[in-house]
């Protein structure tokens, strides 16, 4: 999918210019085929040698711009993200 190759291995960044990470991966909706979240990897010497489990979901509706880059419109708290998570799978 092309959208899917073009998104893999950006650079994620809140609205501070602060780099969360790079995206690994992207949840669509299929039968809407419309972008629901981003899945981020975030940096670190783990993530540059592929260990790394840091990753967190990034709702669409949190994104400003998609360009070379991908600037959120806020900054992030990731505790809230995780519970968002966790209550959208209930």
């Amino acid at each position: 999918m092309r959208l899917l190759n073009e998104l893999i291995g950006k650079e994620v960044l809140d609205n501070s210019a602060s780099i969360m990470g790079k995206i690994k991966d992207v949840e669509l909706d299929t039968s809407t085929n419309r972008l629901e979240a981003l899945i981020v990897k975030k940096g670190g010497i783990s993530e540059s040698i592929g260990i790394s489990k840091n990753e967190i979901i990034i709702p669409f509706e949190m994104i400003n711009r998609i360009g070379d880059k991908i600037i959120l419109k806020q900054e992030i708290n990731e505790a809230e993200l995780v519970i968002e998570e966790l209550e959208n799978e209930l």
